[in-house]
């Protein structure tokens, strides 16, 4: 076992944030240190932040290593933590010093703690508006209370700091000294609690009692849309904190951190700490710093919260968990919902993975006995689940260019006469996927990606949705240089807004899409308009079914429910299923009863049928035993490798060689797949090849993966991405 103290000058092993890719040696400083200290350490003519990871290696010169030049003032990293980011480490085949990266991505770790001058928004609106104080004033609006810095403000607002200064002397701004972090109000597991139902009463007692036996263990909540899995999971954070322990809620869209902080707060009588984009970078300090102080009893984040250093971890909740957006595509490459069962593994806290349409590998997990399942079966209040129907399109009388139905016309007619709301879902961006030259045919795309610009006709501008370069909407065709001709083809949420308001020109339409908004808290506060009844008519993407609660509407219409069936995505008709049992849950959420129309070439699909008779075990049945057949996840492992590289050529014999050499892999009985370029071969200049590798649920796929691509060293600007599990194709 390693030792936990280290007296001065004795060897210590210290991992660093640096792509070193080994922990460095160095002497323990005066007064010596603790294994899991945070430290600062000099490398080269620099000091950087680093972890005590255990004792020195001595394979160096004594008399050439160097010292620690100080221990950081912030709590150290316990056992568990260092334990986690080694399994996630070896799990994803993630460098160390990467997993490091994401467990200290907080401002001024080293800053020692104390006063600092903070600026809040003041009493009064100065006289004179100028551009810079309007600006200054939006950033604050934006961000509600919180505190800044200075320089955090001026450079948010994009001013000088004089701006700030003379708003100071206004009145506008408000500057004062307080301490540099302080401990988050205590949440009160007493304060709040809801009359249940007996489904939700018995859930939450269940979920109560696996928190106080201060085990692990992870229970799949399934609930219909509106049944309230929320309140019945906030009963087991209430049990968490009972025990002096740690919460973290994990959510999968920013967009829903207002409305939740609000029940959070009507629950606990105080709002927690939160972990996401949308808070300035004084309030992540402070939040992992509290989180690892125990000054925090309960966090909501966004995926990366996982990392946080928390003192005592005993309740972690994966709301939606089925959602998409928990696996992180870039970087460090995981599944947040999966290392969710990794962390609390390794601290002796329960997890629960809250949905009303679970991943499949959640629901075969449970059909394994691995996880409980608690089911609730019925929604909260007088609501009842909508009605569910198809609309053939094929006798549908449409004319071209045009998406809404006469049928779903009717009943969005007929919600307008009674005062409620419907709700138009079409999961594309923009107003036009496709630009097309109508004299050569020339389809506008990407200049640095294989992929189409799509138009956003509200910002004037082609969008490449990969790369995320734009350009302005030409008049011209680059191709032909015909002037004219260049026409939108098919539709985005735009375009359907556009349709819709002339379809019903005295509705208040809103259109629902992240693209549109310049900042988060911009987004949530149009989804509270919006659920107030200031709109008639909501024109969304799937940001419209991650968990909004819209009183009023009652219909949803869903413009191409095949658009998701189209592909070999492997979890294709899983992710179909689920968005369209999401959305259509967003109806008749209160006394008002609810439909959904789902427009569809193709109602005889057995989705489609899933889908409008809601029979859910049947189509999760049906799906895993498709799965098991085909030996895919979650009955068996995948992993794909991604090559890329300016150079097509060189990418492609990299490819070969690695399909050839591919001995380690047969060992286990694996095979790969490949190479083939990737269904979008070129993004940001970079041409890109996937290999596809395929074991038994039960072979040791890391292992000889890491054996197998050791054999390759990546010359000149060759790079290679390794996806355990992967939930995309692209």
């Amino acid at each position: 076992m390693d030792r936990s103290f280290f007296d001065a000058g004795e060897l210590v092993g210290v991992l660093t944030t640096q792509p070193l890719g080994r922990v460095l040696d160095y002497k323990a400083p005066e007064g010596g240190c603790f294994a899991g200290a945070f430290v600062e350490v000099p490398l080269g003519p620099r000091r950087i932040v680093g972890v005590v990871w255990g004792p020195g290696a001595g394979d160096y010169d004594y008399d050439k290593v160097r010292s620690v030049a100080r221990v950081l003032d912030v709590a150290p990293m316990r056992d568990e933590m260092r334990s986690f980011l080694a399994r996630a480490a070896d799990y994803t085949l993630t460098p160390l010093d990467a997993m490091l990266r994401l467990a200290t991505r907080a401002p001024g770790l080293g800053d020692a703690p104390g006063v600092r001058r903070v600026y809040r928004l003041g009493s009064v609106v100065p006289d004179r508006m100028t551009d810079a104080r309007a600006a200054v004033l939006a950033v604050m609006h934006e961000y509600g209370g919180l505190a800044f810095t200075l320089q955090e403000l001026a450079a948010m607002a994009g001013v000088g700091t004089s701006v700030v200064k003379g708003m100071v002397k206004l009145g506008a701004v408000s500057e004062k000294d307080a301490p540099r972090d302080t401990p988050y109000p205590r949440l009160d597991p007493d304060h709040g609690g809801k009359d249940l139902t007996p489904d939700q009463a018995a859930g939450a007692a269940v979920l109560s009692a696996a928190v106080a036996s201060g085990a692990y263990g992870t229970t799949l909540l399934k609930g219909v849309t509106g049944s309230g899995k929320t309140e019945v999971y906030l009963e087991a954070v209430a049990a968490c904190l009972r025990k002096g322990r740690q919460a973290l809620v994990l959510l999968p869209e920013i967009a829903l951190t207002g409305e939740f902080l609000d029940r959070v707060e009507a629950r606990f009588g105080q709002r927690p700490a939160e972990w996401h984009s949308g808070v300035t970078q004084t309030e992540r300090r402070r939040c992992w710093r509290m989180v690892g102080q125990g000054d925090a009893g309960l966090v909501v984040g966004a995926r990366s919260a996982l990392f946080l250093p928390f003192r005592d971890l005993g309740l972690i909740v994966v709301d939606e968990e089925h959602d998409t957006s928990y696996k992180q595509e870039d970087g460090v490459l995981y599944n947040a919902r999966d290392m969710a069962v990794l962390r609390a593994a390794g601290c002796s806290a329960q997890v629960v993975l809250a949905s009303a349409t679970p991943s499949l590998e959640s629901w075969a997990n449970v059909e394994a006995g691995k996880y409980a399942r608690l089911t609730l079966t019925s929604r909260f209040g007088p609501a009842v689940m909508p009605r569910m129907a198809a609309i053939d399109m094929r006798s549908e009388d449409l004319p071209g260019g045009r998406w809404v139905s006469p049928t779903l016309r009717r009943a969005m007619q007929d919600r307008l006469d009674k005062g409620e709301q419907s709700l138009v879902f079409l999961n594309r961006r923009g107003y036009a996927p496709v630009t097309l030259c109508r004299a050569c045919g020339h389809q506008i795309g990407c200049d640095d990606c294989d992929a189409r610009m799509v138009e956003h006709r509200f910002l004037k501008r082609l969008m490449c949705h990969q790369c995320g370069a734009t350009k302005p909407m030409p008049t011209v065709c680059p191709h032909c240089k015909v002037e004219g001709k260049l026409s939108a083809v098919g539709p985005g949420v735009e375009r359907m807004g556009e349709e819709v308001q002339a379809l019903f020109p005295d509705a208040r339409v809103a259109v629902l899409s992240s693209d549109l908004y310049g900042s988060a808290r911009a987004m949530k506060a149009h989804i509270a308009e919006i659920a107030a009844g200031g709109t008639d008519i909501i024109i969304g993407t799937q940001l419209v079914a991650k968990g909004h609660n819209f009183p009023k509407l009652t219909l949803v219409g869903v413009i191409d429910a095949d658009l998701g069936l189209q592909g070999s995505d492997l979890r294709a008709a899983e992710r179909t299923f689920q968005l369209m049992r999401q959305v259509a849950g967003r109806a008749g959420r209160a006394e008002a009863p609810g439909e959904a129309l789902l427009q569809t070439f193709q109602p005889d699909h057995a989705v489609i049928r899933s889908i409008v008779a809601g029979d859910e075990e049947a189509f999760w049945s049906a799906e895993a035993a498709e799965r098991r057949a085909a030996g895919v996840p979650p009955y068996g492992r995948m992993a794909g490798i991604v090559l890329s590289a300016t150079d097509v050529q060189a990418v492609f014999d990299l490819g070969t060689a690695m399909a050839r050499a591919d001995g380690p892999l047969r060992r286990i009985g694996a095979q790969v797949y490949g190479p083939a370029p990737a269904p979008i071969a070129r993004i940001r200049g970079r041409h890109r090849v996937r290999l596809l590798v395929k074991a038994d649920k039960a072979a040791p796929l890391q292992a000889a993966l890491a054996e197998w691509v050791a054999q390759f060293r990546l010359r000149g600007d060759l790079r290679m991405a390794i996806d355990i599990d992967p939930q995309s194709f692209y």
